[in-house]
């Protein structure tokens, strides 16, 4: 009888940890997605991973007064047409521009994440949408200071 319930819990343990790597890779996707969307002006990885509800919104360092202000927020249109724009203008980052992504936390439908990319700091929520991750928010500020 113990063996069964140690191989049982063993099964369990398995599958949950199946699961949660499924799921991290997921949400690193997602945001994977967002940043080419924006680096490559590509509208269909951006169209992948945002939810049409996106409320993008963030704040920017003047440079010459050194103080941040909060900027207009980004709609998932205006998101669209930025990467167009990137796209049409040819104005891509540099190849070594940061594509970083840290998981933060993880739950049963919502995954919290922060992107590190050529503009800044981006925190992002996401809610998980049949077996696909995608984002809902974002809260951002730039630009990235080394």
């Amino acid at each position: 009888m113990k063996k069964i319930l140690i191989l049982t819990l063993c099964v369990i343990a398995l599958q949950l940890t199946q699961a949660q790597t499924s799921d991290k890779s997921g949400v690193e996707q997602a945001c994977m997605n967002y940043i080419e969307g924006f680096y490559e002006g590509n509208v269909s990885k951006l169209e992948a991973s945002l939810q049409p509800t996106l409320n993008k919104f963030g704040f920017w360092k003047d440079k010459d007064t050194n103080t941040y202000r909060q900027v207009p927020h980004m709609s998932y249109d205006q998101a669209m047409a930025y990467a167009k724009n990137v796209l049409e203008k040819k104005e891509f980052p540099k190849p070594d521009a940061p594509r970083d992504v840290l998981v933060l936390d993880i739950s049963k439908n919502i995954a919290s994440a922060k992107v590190t990319a050529w503009w800044g700091i981006d925190y992002i929520l996401l809610s998980k949408r049949g077996d696909k991750w995608m984002i809902e928010q974002v809260l951002w500020e730039g630009p990235l200071e080394n």
